[in-house]
């Protein structure tokens, strides 16, 4: 049976492995589709034992940071597109596996110092350098969602090198930068006459609005709001009660 001081020593080494290798993910050093160093290096790099470091990969591949490959090692995962209520969504994906056509278009693009209202919605210090943009989506030809989005270049400057007139800036997050918090709230509304005109529906029309903010490492990474017309956009999400 393993002493106590063996057994400190065995989890301090497995945060200090995890913390490290979730710290190259989060913080993008190691890409999506990045390959984790093989186990026998990680084993030879720490000098631990081969049963931490699985401890240590097993955990990651449950959390969804790294891809277990049979007989080729871990990589990074790419951040899943997925459609579930509680997830984050992809509206291109999400038209697109529907079967239907799919427009985009970007209306306003602009790199501001975040004034009071930016940074209290997209939770960062005033000042903060922030990319604002605001995108039309539309289904088979017709305008099926308005995005507000902000995001946090301090923690993601590369966004700003990004085009963002042909790739939905969501689908370039989703795919590209790992979150590990999400936070969605749900509200309904009546569409004013600006976003009324953006989705050719009348003023005063029911909307669905979606509000999402994400995080990285505890650093707030982007805030979006995507308002949809009420009769084209439905929410689904299926479950089963906890077993007591």
């Amino acid at each position: 049976m393993m002493s106590g001081s063996r057994t400190a020593q065995a989890s301090t080494l497995y945060r200090r492995i995890r913390s490290e290798i979730e710290d190259n993910i989060i913080s993008g050093r190691w890409p999506p589709g990045y390959r984790v160093p093989f186990e026998h290096e990680l084993v030879q790099q720490f000098s631990c034992s081969r049963m931490t470091v699985n401890r240590v990969m097993s955990d990651l591949a449950a959390a969804g940071l790294v891809e277990r490959k049979r007989k080729a090692g871990s990589v990074v995962a790419r951040p899943r597109v997925q459609q579930a209520l509680l997830d984050v969504p992809d509206l291109k994906a999400e038209v697109e596996n529907s079967g239907d056509s799919y427009g985009y278009e970007l209306l306003f693009r602009q790199r501001v110092a975040a004034r009071r209202p930016e940074a209290e919605r997209l939770g960062v210090a005033i000042k903060t350098p922030v990319l604002a943009l605001r995108c039309r989506h539309r289904r088979d030809g017709r305008p099926f969602a308005v995005e507000d989005r902000l995001i946090n270049l301090a923690e993601v400057p590369e966004a700003e090198q990004q085009d963002f007139s042909l790739l939905p800036p969501n689908t370039w997050l989703v795919g590209q930068i790992p979150w590990t918090e999400a936070e969605h709230r749900i509200s309904a509304n009546n569409a004013d006459r600006e976003i009324a005109l953006l989705l050719g529906i009348d003023a005063g029309s029911a909307c669905l609005n979606l509000s999402r903010r994400t995080w990285r490492g505890g650093n707030s990474i982007t805030a979006v709001t995507i308002t949809h017309p009420g009769d084209c956009y439905q929410l689904f999400a299926r479950f089963a009660p906890s077993k007591l």
